[in-house]
C-alpha cells in the first residue's frame, strides 16, 4: 500500500482538516491546526507530505520520525501540529486497514468510557452560575472557565474579588461534588497566581489549569507550596522532551498535551504514559472538532492515567458550525452521565461528511486570537 494523494481543508469554525489517499482505496483524516495560525499549518502539512508520498502509510514510527528530525530544526507549535494531523491521519489508515480501532492497535482498551467536561462562560466569563447549572442538567459532571479576564504582573484585588464572586456562583449553582476546571489560560502572572491559587482553594477545585504561561513553568513550585488544589498544563507544551523537565520537577498534577498540538497519537501514548511513571494524571486538550477528539479518545482508551477528556460541542468558539456537524453518526459523541463511550469503529472511529467538508471548505475562515490590552495601552494575555 502507498499513499497516492492528499488534500487539507480549512473549514469553519477555525479547524484544518487532512485527507491523506492511499493506492488500495483506504482513506485516513486528521485534523492539522493551531488555533489561529491554520493558514501557517496548511503549508507546514504541505512541506512535510513531501516525505511520504510512495511511502507505506503503515510505517507509522518511521515516517514520524522522519518528520520531526530529518528538518534539523524541530518543535514548536506550527511543525508539531502538522506533524500530529499526518500521524492522525496515518493511524486512521492502519485502523481501517487492519479493520480495528486505533486503541486496539495500541494494546487495547483500558476503560470503555471516559468522563468529558463542558466549557462554560467564554472568553470573558460572565452568568457563569446559570450556564454550569445548564450543562449539569444535561447530565455533565464537570466543566471548566476561564476564571480571569486580563491581569497586569499585578493587579487590584477587585479583580480576584470578581473571580471569586463567578467561582462561587458555579459551586452554589451545582452544588459541593461537581468537578470545577479554571483557566488560567496563562492570563495571570506569578505575583497574582499565587493569591488567586490560594483564594480558589476553598471552592475546591477540580484543578486549576496553566496557573502561569509555560515558559514560567517553574514558577508552579511556588504555587505548588502554596495549595493542595491539583495544577494542570500543557496544552501549549509540544513534544515529550516539553514534558521532561515539567514532569521531573514534579509540581504538576495533570498533564493536558494536544493531540493536533503535540505529535499527534504517536507522540501522545508516549507522554501521556510518560507521566503514568511520575503518578500524573493526563486530561487531553482538545476545544476542536470531531477529528482531533476521536484521536483522543483512542489514545485515553489505552492510557491508565486519562481521567477526563476536553470536547468542545457549544463552546464559544464553535460560531456556525460546531463539533458534530462534520461527521455522519452523532451518536458515537453521545454524552450520557457525563461520560462518552471509546469509539470502537475502525481507525478513528468517526465517518467524516465528506461532502460537507468540501462545501464548507468553500466558506473557509481566517479566524484569529483577539488582541487584549490593558488599560495603559500595553499588550495583555489572551
Amino acid at each position: 500500500m502507498k499513499i497516492t494523494n492528499y488534500e487539507l481543508f480549512q473549514v469553519p469554525p477555525r479547524w484544518l482538516f487532512l485527507k491523506i489517499e492511499t493506492d488500495e482505496g483506504i482513506t485516513g483524516w486528521g485534523e492539522p491546526v493551531i488555533e489561529g495560525r491554520a493558514a501557517t499549518v496548511k503549508t507546514a502539512v504541505e512541506e512535510l507530505m513531501e516525505y511520504l508520498m510512495d511511502k507505506d502509510p503503515l510505517t507509522i514510527e518511521d515516517h514520524w520520525n522522519v518528520m520531526y528530525r530529518a528538518g534539523f530544526y524541530r518543535g514548536d507549535p506550527i511543525l508539531m501540529s502538522a506533524i500530529s494531523g499526518i500521524d492522525q491521519a496515518l493511524w486512521d489508515i492502519k485502523g481501517k486497514y487492519y479493520n480495528a480501532p486505533v486503541h486496539q492497535l495500541l494494546g487495547g482498551k483500558a476503560r470503555e468510557s471516559i468522563k468529558v467536561y463542558s466549557w462554560i462562560g467564554g472568553d470573558r466569563p460572565a452568568d457563569v452560575g446559570n450556564a454550569a447549572k445548564a450543562v449539569v442538567d444535561q447530565g455533565f459532571t464537570a466543566v471548566k472557565m476561564n476564571g480571569t479576564e486580563e491581569l497586569q504582573y499585578v493587579d487590584s484585588h477587585e479583580k480576584i474579588d470578581q473571580v471569586i464572586e463567578r467561582i462561587a456562583a458555579v459551586r452554589e449553582a451545582v452544588g459541593p461534588y461537581i468537578g470545577i476546571g479554571i483557566d488560567f489560560h496563562g492570563r495571570v502572572h506569578k505575583p497574582m497566581a499565587k493569591i488567586l491559587a490560594k483564594e480558589l482553594e476553598p471552592f475546591r477545585p477540580m484543578f486549576i489549569e496553566e496557573p502561569v504561561l509555560p515558559e514560567n513553568n517553574e514558577a508552579l513550585r511556588e504555587i505548588a507550596n502554596l495549595v493542595t488544589t491539583p495544577i494542570a498544563t500543557g496544552e501549549r507544551m509540544f513534544s515529550k522532551w516539553d514534558f521532561k523537565n515539567l514532569l521531573m520537577d514534579g509540581y504538576v498534577d495533570i498533564i493536558q498535551p494536544d493531540l493536533s498540538h503535540a505529535g499527534g497519537i504517536t507522540e501522545c501514548k508516549k507522554i501521556i504514559s510518560m507521566a503514568e511513571a511520575f503518578d500524573v494524571a493526563a486530561a487531553p486538550h482538545c476545544p476542536l472538532g470531531p477529528i482531533a477528539l476521536a484521536s483522543c479518545l483512542q489514545v485515553d482508551a489505552s492510557c491508565h492515567n486519562a481521567f477526563i477528556q476536553e470536547q468542545s460541542l457549544g463552546i464559544h468558539y464553535n460560531q456556525g458550525n460546531d463539533l458534530l456537524d462534520y461527521i455522519v453518526d452523532h451518536s458515537v459523541f453521545q454524552y450520557e452521565n457525563g461520560y462518552v463511550n471509546i469509539p470502537d469503529g475502525p481507525g478513528l472511529g468517526i465517518e467524516i461528511n465528506e461532502d460537507y467538508v468540501r462545501k464548507m471548505a468553500e466558506i473557509g475562515h481566517n479566524w484569529r486570537n483577539p488582541i487584549w490590552r490593558h488599560a495603559d495601552g500595553s499588550i495583555a494575555e489572551w
